[in-house]
């Protein structure tokens, strides 16, 4: 068997506000799962798909009320746009700002920035449409 990307799983304190977050991007939100531990809910994972890439994330909230750290090795999710100044412009309208205006890291690369989901995860947006990666 060939292996195969599944998703990436971040831990999240609010629930609501992450998945408005991640649906602004595009995500589309699939199931929720609770995962049940000596008849308590222990967590509620939460499955989103990308276009037909089904479950690529899961964003865990755990109910015993912690916080998190988050950790020096975590980088970013990137997310490919079609157009990054419209990408930007319907986000804004959500409260969803960049940490800095679109930039690109070479000359005639694509154009990106970051933005930052209610847990402070950082997300790279990536032009798609205008040049190769």
């Amino acid at each position: 068997m060939t292996p195969s990307f599944l998703h990436t799983m971040v831990r999240i304190t609010e629930p609501d506000r992450s998945r408005a977050f991640y649906e602004a991007l595009g995500f589309t939100f699939e199931r929720d799962m609770d995962i049940i531990r000596n008849g308590e809910t222990e967590a509620t994972n939460y499955f989103f798909a990308m276009g037909d890439q089904k479950s690529v994330l899961e964003l865990t909230f755990n109910h015993d009320g912690r916080s998190y750290d988050l950790g020096t090795g975590y980088g970013h999710i990137a997310v490919g746009v079609d157009d990054l100044d419209a990408t930007l412009s319907r986000l804004s309208e959500q409260g969803i700002e960049p940490e800095k205006p679109p930039y690109s890291v070479r000359e005639g690369g694509s154009r990106l920035c970051f933005v930052r989901d209610p847990d402070g995860y950082r997300i790279e947006l990536i032009e798609i449409g205008r040049a190769n990666l």
